[in-house]
Parts: structure tokens; sequence; C-alpha cells
């Protein structure tokens, strides 16, 4: 797998950031330049979203484990890296932390959960049905499906109707995604279940979280900063699934205050 990495000025420690389902590294707007004045800042598009093309996703099964194992090799001869996954990517990322401890020094998982779908004792997740029903309409007409899932991602949120606005106009910004990789992602989505590994996850976390979320639940969060050794909990009031679109000066400010906070430990 070929992979698309932007990179964003700064001459400070890596930060990677790891986009959600269906959408690509330039998603995380104007939050990459106000870090990167401190930090050497990058953006990764998964495959088959983004720049990196639907060949590379087309040609063999996207699953979490290759691309984990596409992220290590890329990535292989950087310096250890704080790592930023966003929903999807947070999964990629606590997989990533798991398999390959070296690469990754710190952990920031925002709007994340070890797990999705609803599970006998987890119920802070999304029914199974309601992801198959999206499953279903993918292949319908995946367009559509897509900015639905936009709006979930923003409801309850301050600005609502502005943010689904740029959302909107973003994501297709660099061509649209390959509906295997969709697939794929939802099916990471169904059957990843990280709970049971999230005690060897030693890295430093920060867990950010929209405290209006809907679709990860703050429940969620609060479950991975419990069950990791070294993780704390920072939650945003009036945000929903995209905290850094939302409220970027807090998103910001949190995860700088992590940073620094880190680097005098």
């Amino acid at each position: 797998m070929t992979l698309h990495v932007d990179e964003i000025g700064g001459t400070g420690a890596s930060l990677l950031f790891i986009h959600g389902w269906g959408m690509h590294g330039g998603m995380w707007g104007g939050v990459l330049e106000r870090l990167a004045q401190q930090h050497r800042v990058l953006a990764v598009d998964l495959p088959g979203h983004g720049f990196s093309g639907k060949g590379d996703a087309g040609g063999s099964p996207f699953t979490l484990d290759r691309v984990v194992a596409a992220l290590a090799e890329r990535f292989a001869g950087e310096a250890p890296l704080t790592v930023c996954g966003w929903s999807l990517g947070g999964q990629v990322a606590l997989r990533w932390a798991v398999r390959h401890p070296d690469q990754i020094s710190r952990l920031v998982l925002v709007s994340s959960t070890p797990c999705f779908v609803q599970q006998d004792g987890w119920d802070c997740a999304m029914a199974p049905a309601t992801l198959e029903a999206f499953a279903a309409a993918l292949q319908q007409n995946y367009l559509q499906t897509l900015r639905r899932f936009l709006s979930l991602q923003l409801r309850g949120s301050e600005q609502e109707r502005e943010l689904l606005a740029v959302l909107r106009t973003s994501l297709l910004a660099r061509g649209e995604p390959d509906l295997a990789a969709l697939q794929a992602g939802l099916d990471i989505l169904r059957d990843s279940d990280q709970r049971a590994t999230l005690s060897a996850v030693c890295q430093p976390t920060l867990v950010l979280a929209g405290v209006r979320d809907t679709l990860t639940p703050l429940p969620a969060s609060e479950y991975l900063a419990e069950r990791m050794p070294q993780a704390r909990l920072a939650a945003i009031a009036g945000a929903a699934h995209a905290p850094f679109l939302s409220h970027p000066e807090a998103f910001v400010a949190c995860l700088l205050d992590f940073l620094q906070e880190c680097d005098h430990e």
C-alpha cells in the first residue's frame, strides 16, 4: 500500500494525524497549521482515501492489520511519533501502538472507542443493525451515505449547520474514496473489539472527546481512559464527533497541554 502523507512545516517533534471513515487527511481543518507552529505535523490519507488512491485499496484486502503494517513500514525510519487518530483512525492508532510500540511515543485518541458496535455488556456504542443499514445503503448510493454520515458526526454540536457545510465542501476535495475501501472500513468498525488489549497500551495517552458525541459516546472515552495505564481524558463541552472542527482552540490547547506535560515527565 502506498500512502500519501502531507507534511506541514515545523521543526519540533513529529505529530501524525490519522483521519476517520470515508474522510482524508485534509479534513482536520486549521488545527494542523496551528500545531505546525511548534511541531512537525504529518497527515496521512488511508488506503483508498484522498490522494492515496483507489488502486491502493483494491489490489489487496483493506484490513486493520494491513493498514497498520503499511503505516509501520511507511514510518519505519522516523523517530518515535505522537499519533493522533480520529474515530476509525483511533482504532488504527490503538492497534499500531500494541503491534509496534517502539514507533509510537504518545497517543491522542479523538472521538474514539475500543469497540464501535454494541456487544454483550457494552452498550455505549452503535447498534449493529444501524451499521448494517449503513453498509447496505453504501452499496446503493455511497455518496449519499457519506453525506448522511457527516450529519451524524455533527449531530448535537454547537454550530452544527455551519460545520456540516464545511465538511460537505471538504469531503470530495481529494476525489471520491474507493467503494471497496469504504466497505472494508465499515467491516473494521463492525468487527474490531480492542477492549482486551487496552492494558497493553503503555504510551502516555490523551483521550479527547466531545461531550455531545452520539457516534462514540462519552462513556466509551471514559472507558478508554480508565483501562489504559497512562491515559487521561479531556472532554470538550458543546462538541460532538469532530471537536477539532467545532472547537479548534480548545482542541489545540488540550493537545499542546498534553504534549508539554509529557515532555516534563
